[in-house]
C-alpha cells in the first residue's frame, strides 16, 4: 500500500471530520482566472457543505459567473498531526429565503457553540436580509490523516 492510500480517510472519517470542524478555506475563481480564497464558517445541509455570504461579496459575484469551488478543511500543527479534507465541487445558490435563514442558523450555531437559538435568530434574521446561501455539490474528495503514519 502506498503512503497516499495509507493516509486517506474513510467516508465515515470524512463525514465525522466535517461534522466536527467549523471553518473552511473557500476558493472561487476571479474574473481574471486567479483564485479568490477566504475563510468561512460553514454548516452541513444533509451532509453537504453550506455557507452564506453577502450578495455583493466578491465570492458571490465569482459564483454567479462560475460555480466551481474548492473547500479546504484542515487541522494540525506538526507534520504527524496534519488532517484535512479537500472538496471540489459546484456551489449551488439557495433561492428559498426560509432555507437561506435555516442555513444561516446552522452556521451561527457553529460560530457560537452553546448559544441558544433564541439568541441567534435575531442576528440571523437581520444579517440574512442581505445574504445569499450556497450548498456545495461535491465532485471529488481528497483527504489525509498523517496520524496514520505513526
Amino acid at each position: 500500500m502506498n503512503q497516499r492510500a495509507r493516509i486517506a480517510m474513510s467516508d465515515d472519517d470524512v463525514t465525522s471530520f466535517l461534522k466536527n470542524s467549523r471553518k473552511l478555506q473557500l476558493a472561487t475563481i476571479n474574473p481574471d482566472g486567479t483564485p479568490h480564497l477566504v475563510t468561512m464558517f460553514y454548516g452541513l445541509d444533509e451532509g453537504r457543505i453550506a455557507f452564506w455570504t453577502y450578495g455583493k461579496a466578491q465570492k458571490a459575484r465569482n459564483l454567479a459567473r462560475d460555480p466551481r469551488v474548492s473547500c479546504l478543511i484542515e487541522t494540525g500543527d506538526d507534520y504527524d498531526e496534519l488532517r484535512g479534507v479537500l472538496l471540489y465541487g459546484e456551489a449551488r445558490q439557495v433561492d428559498d429565503r426560509d432555507r437561506v435563514m435555516a442555513i444561516g442558523l446552522l452556521i451561527a450555531r457553529r460560530m457560537t457553540p452553546g448559544v441558544p437559538d433564541e439568541l441567534l435568530r435575531p442576528y440571523v434574521e437581520k444579517t440574512g436580509l442581505k445574504r445569499v446561501a450556497y450548498v456545495v455539490e461535491r465532485t471529488r474528495v481528497v483527504s489525509w490523516d498523517h496520524r496514520r503514519l505513526r
